[in-house]
């Protein structure tokens, strides 16, 4: 396996990097000259950012490239939990504005708004907004029960109506926060998120999907071995056409 470093299972093509630092290296270049193009030929571009472990290395590197210009982007992110103030520490709105929107200054950075005191409404309007124009790249990571976003596997449709929806959150994605430190206990982590669906992710003209660590193996042999199911979320990414998997050593040490 060591000597396999790219590959493709149905329409995704997957990369496997021998450290998460090279992960994060390649995959800021991939995003880098993908941008560089677009912002060529359309003169802007709109990407969804994710969170989480697996983006601070591929934030970090994508950013000290100097070579993109934030001015003409538009920025999103995945999802944020219900009733979380954005100066929260564990907010993925304080994240996103620390480690990316007071850095790069980008041309707008629209944010979900998990303490909304009308959060149906707030879907609505976060939709709205993703569907003015297309998006031009998605940055994923994928979670230890294959979820996309906050899209579990109990709640995820790859027929969804919705194109931003609330969803409870299992046990396992709510422990794995207080295992990062993200929260001291379980009953401080919030049980219900915002999140965008697997067919708003899907619309993205391009997506990055990162897994990185041994906690991803047995999920990232599920996502590429099984077959495409919701009960593997991030399966349904082997049908979008131009969508990329980089894995680290640990990550893909099961296929």
């Amino acid at each position: 396996m060591e000597s396999e470093q790219q590959f493709t299972v149905d329409t995704l093509s997957v990369y496997i990097s021998q450290t998460e630092k090279e992960l994060a290296k390649q995959s800021a270049k991939i995003t880098q000259e993908y941008l560089e193009k677009v912002l060529q030929k359309k003169g802007e571009a709109r990407i969804i950012l994710a969170t989480g472990n697996s983006q601070l290395h591929f934030l970090d590197a994508l950013i000290a490239t100097q070579k993109i210009d934030w001015s003409q982007i538009t920025l999103f992110h995945l999802d944020e939990y219900l009733g979380i103030e954005e100066k929260h520490p564990a907010s993925f709105r304080y994240y996103l504005r620390e480690k990316v929107e007071k850095r790069v200054h980008p041309k707008q950075f629209h944010y979900l708004q998990g303490d909304s005191l009308e959060p149906i409404e707030e879907c609505d309007r976060y939709t709205k907004i993703l569907q003015e124009k297309p998006i031009d790249l998605c940055c994923l990571g994928i979670g230890t029960n294959g979820h996309l976003a906050f899209n579990e596997p109990t709640v995820a449709k790859f027929d969804d109506p919705y194109g931003v929806k609330l969803v409870r959150l299992e046990e396992e994605t709510r422990q794995v926060q207080v295992f990062q430190g993200h929260f001291s206990h379980l009953d401080k982590v919030p049980k219900y998120a915002l999140t965008l669906t697997v067919p708003m992710i899907l619309l993205s003209q391009k997506i990055l999907c990162l897994a990185s660590g041994k906690n991803k193996a047995t999920v990232v042999k599920t996502m590429l071995k099984h077959n495409i199911r919701p009960c593997c979320p991030a399966s349904i990414l082997r049908t979008h056409s131009d969508s990329s998997l980089l894995l680290d050593k640990e990550s893909a040490e099961l296929l």
